[in-house]
């Protein structure tokens, strides 16, 4: 049961998106609370003193999974999916671009050594370049790798609990 802030009328079905009565959208206005519809008494009031109800994000669900969020995290968080699952697009193409550059540097210079080794002289450039792709591999998925990590342990510890758009995880 959701009540609308701005004029106290029950909702027809918890997925309105506006109240009927006001036009208000679902969560806007601060009069009334949006779980029991008792009168706010003070303007910033951020719990209900008649039901208890935490006021600020009730009603306000995401249809995201924190549990699913937290699992993409640990086994494809260093290709950032478990931001983009969230809505965080702009982290996951990070997420995402850091590790495939590393990859894609770490397989080039695979390829590279694998041809120059059918010729007679491996040149010591090339050796470097291949050292520099593997550290450039291992510091950018391994460095992802663990942002991610931190990121997933986050989710289930309850640090970051809304999505991409503001609403509270389930």
């Amino acid at each position: 049961m959701y009540v609308c802030r701005n004029c106290g009328l029950q909702y027809v079905s918890d997925e309105a998106v506006m109240c009927t009565r006001c036009q208000a959208p679902k969560g806007e206005g601060g009069q009334y609370c949006p779980c029991c519809g008792a009168p706010v008494r003070q303007p910033m009031q951020n719990v209900c003193l008649n039901c208890g109800v935490e006021m600020q994000g009730y009603g306000n669900t995401s249809t995201k999974s924190k549990v699913a969020a937290g699992v993409l995290g640990l086994f494809l968080g260093c290709f950032g999916v478990h931001n983009f699952y969230l809505g965080y697009i702009k982290k996951g193409i990070i997420q995402l671009v850091i590790s495939l550059s590393g990859y894609i540097a770490y397989f080039a210079t695979v390829i590279g050594v694998a041809v120059s080794q059918t010729s007679d002289n491996v040149s010591k450039t090339l050796i470097v370049l291949a050292l520099v792709a593997l550290v450039y591999f291992c510091v950018s998925v391994i460095g992802v790798g663990i942002w991610a990590f931190v990121e997933s342990i986050m989710i289930f510890c309850g640090k970051i609990k809304k999505d991409g758009k503001g609403r509270f995880l389930k």
